[in-house]
């Protein structure tokens, strides 16, 4: 879990703008939004799964979540990282 969450803070701060004064305040709503997402995606699992009282419909949902943020990253514009070596 360490190494995704270092690799979606990077992704994150990739977003950030250029020579912004406060990242903290944008890291803080990264921090309040994933809070967000996990009490909504545990209400959609426990929601399907109460409803159809299948766990696989609320993994099938959960997987819809992933395909959507798959779908926004590929459309967001990122900066790409150069590497200098010495």
């Amino acid at each position: 879990m360490g190494g995704i969450q270092s690799q979606a803070r990077s992704t994150y701060s990739k977003l950030i703008p250029e020579n912004s004064p406060d990242t903290a305040s944008f890291f803080s709503f990264y921090d309040i939004t994933e809070k967000i997402a996990i009490v909504v995606g545990m209400f959609c699992f426990g929601f399907i799964n109460q409803i159809t009282g299948s766990m696989r419909n609320s993994t099938l949902s959960l997987a819809l979540f992933f395909i959507i943020a798959l779908i926004v990253l590929l459309f967001s514009k990122l900066q790409k990282v150069v590497k200098v070596t010495t």
